[in-house]
C-alpha cells in the first residue's frame, strides 16, 4: 500500500468546494482546507505507485478549481 499527502493549490474562494470533492474519491482518507501556501491537503492511498498516479492525475487535477498540485508520497524509514 503506498500512501501520499496532495498539497493542491486551488483558484481564489474554491478551496472548500474542493476539499469537499475529493474527499468522496475512493483512495481519499482526508481531505482538508487549510491556509498557507497550499490550499488544500488530502491524504491518499493506492495499491501502487502507479495507482496513486492515476488518481492524482486522472481525478483529482480533473477538478474545476484546482490550478497546482504537489505529490509527497509517505516513506517508512
Amino acid at each position: 500500500m503506498v500512501q501520499a499527502y496532495i498539497l493542491i493549490q486551488t483558484e481564489v474562494g474554491r478551496a472548500a468546494a474542493v476539499a469537499q470533492k475529493i474527499a468522496g474519491l475512493t483512495g481519499v482518507t482526508n481531505s482538508e482546507d487549510v491556509t498557507g501556501p497550499y490550499d488544500v491537503i488530502v491524504r491518499a492511498e493506492a495499491e501502487t505507485m502507479d495507482d496513486l498516479g492515476k488518481l492524482v492525475v486522472a481525478r483529482i487535477q480533473t477538478i474545476d478549481g484546482i490550478t497546482r498540485t504537489l505529490t509527497c508520497p509517505v516513506v517508512r524509514l
